[in-house]
């Protein structure tokens, strides 16, 4: 089982989701919910399994909301929350108000993990623009770090964008939680608001997408990404497995997710899509749920994930043919780093649906287009005052700064890397040897 922490504002209908499926294919699945779900409760002569979940949110008024509009998933023994929020301050959420909630949370995120049988990792969903999900979330994940050393942490990040701006402080609560991401996290899901709306306004053509339609895609996405989890597969079927599989090297644990087909909140499909028509629908740039295109950089690793009644040999030749007819747009010193999973359980509402969870370089996009805006603001100290009125240093700037350059170059580095670089090295250190 893996406990799952929600923090932040920015979806909770993921639940809604994975619990209608359990509802919808119980029958034969008898022990795999229970990957996310515990307690079976009666909602509605409905048998209702609940989410292994916890909330928390510094602002209470949007629990009250939340709440409100999930009670048949949601128990408020699983929740917890503060009075005033963070503000949009990253500092607020983990030095001030954050610190001062998160014994509290520990101490029920403990209880739920001693109803796990054999404890997987951790989950977490948070924004990084605001100040709850960015600060009070990263300080969670390294408390539980710190707690639980040997478990995998799996966060699905929300990244800010000036499309989609709440608050000209985004840049500052980002580059401060991606620095935190890079060291205490195993696997990071880049899901950026930009693409989701992008997805709504040019494939969906929704004219005033509202946070629904963009809780809707994401809510496809972690379905998708968690479904080798939840129901029986061979491939990927827990966190460790899938972070083994996807990722070569610590710190370049940033993944790009992508959905097909994509649909609207509401509607149906009208047909099946073939096999080849999903493939394509995968890897294309508009499919990501990140702002970045994977054409201008090359895939270190990439896992799919297949739902619905299809052939496994169709499968694998059209994944084959992806590589062969794009083989630049992947590293080759990595043989065979596309993995495939198939499961016959389709998502509500489709026949068939695939999700992409691809480790490319291109997304040092996204962290070169927040640092950027970091930058133009952390040279002239703007609002820096309301981050060292909370007790931080000017120096944790400079060293999230550093960190996430750090992180673009070594994304730049293996993106130009090829297969002879590791011999070349291995050369010269041979003749120092004989020397």
């Amino acid at each position: 089982m893996s406990p799952a922490l929600c923090s932040s504002t920015w979806n909770q209908e993921p639940w809604t989701v994975f619990a209608q499926e359990l509802l919808d294919n119980c029958s034969d699945q008898t022990t795999s919910y229970l990957v996310t779900h515990t307690r079976a409760r009666t909602h509605k002569q409905l048998s209702w399994a609940s989410p292994s979940c916890f909330i928390m949110c510094l602002w209470r008024w949007f629990y009250i909301s939340l709440t409100h509009a999930h009670t048949h998933v949601l128990s408020s023994d699983w929740s917890l929350t503060g009075q005033t929020g963070a503000g949009n301050n990253w500092a607020k959420g983990h030095y001030t108000e954050g610190a001062e909630l998160v014994d509290s949370v520990l101490d029920v995120v403990r209880k739920e993990c001693e109803h796990c049988d054999c404890l997987q990792g951790f989950q977490l969903t948070h924004s990084l623009g605001g100040g709850t999900g960015s600060g009070m979330g990263t300080l969670l994940i390294s408390k539980i770090r710190e707690e639980y050393p040997d478990r995998i942490m799996n966060t699905f990040s929300v990244m800010p964008s000036p499309k989609v701006s709440d608050t000209v402080v985004e840049p500052y609560n980002a580059t401060l939680s991606v620095h935190q991401l890079v060291e205490n996290t195993d696997e990071t899901y880049c899901i950026d608001n930009e693409a989701l709306y992008d997805i709504c306004f040019r494939t969906l053509k929704l004219t005033t997408p509202t946070y629904g339609d963009l809780n809707h895609l994401v809510s496809a996405t972690m379905s998708g990404v968690t479904t080798s989890l939840r129901f029986p597969g061979q491939l990927n079927a827990d966190l460790r497995k899938l972070a083994v599989n996807m990722v070569p090297f610590p710190r370049l644990h940033f993944f790009m997710p992508g959905f097909a087909p994509l649909t609207a909140r509401g509607s149906q499909q009208y047909r099946a899509l073939t096999v080849p028509e999903l493939t394509q629908q995968m890897f294309d740039a508009r499919n990501m749920m990140a702002a970045c295109d994977p054409r201008h950089g090359r895939y270190l690793t990439v896992a799919a994930v297949f739902r619905g009644p299809m052939s496994m040999k169709e499968v694998d030749e059209q994944m084959l043919n992806v590589q062969n007819k794009h083989s630049s747009y992947f590293v080759e010193w990595i043989p065979n780093n596309v993995k495939v999973a198939v499961c016959d359980v389709a998502p509500r509402g489709l026949k068939m649906a695939a999700t992409f969870i691809g480790n490319s370089t291109a997304i040092q996009e996204l962290f070169k287009r927040i640092s950027e805006q970091f930058s133009a603001m952390f040279r002239r100290k703007a609002f820096l005052h309301w981050f060292t009125g909370e007790g931080m240093d000017e120096m944790e700037f400079t060293e999230a700064e550093s960190n996430m350059n750090d992180l673009v170059s070594e994304y730049q580095q293996y993106q130009e890397a090829t297969a002879n670089d590791g011999d070349d090295t291995f050369e010269d250190e041979d003749d120092a040897v004989d020397e």
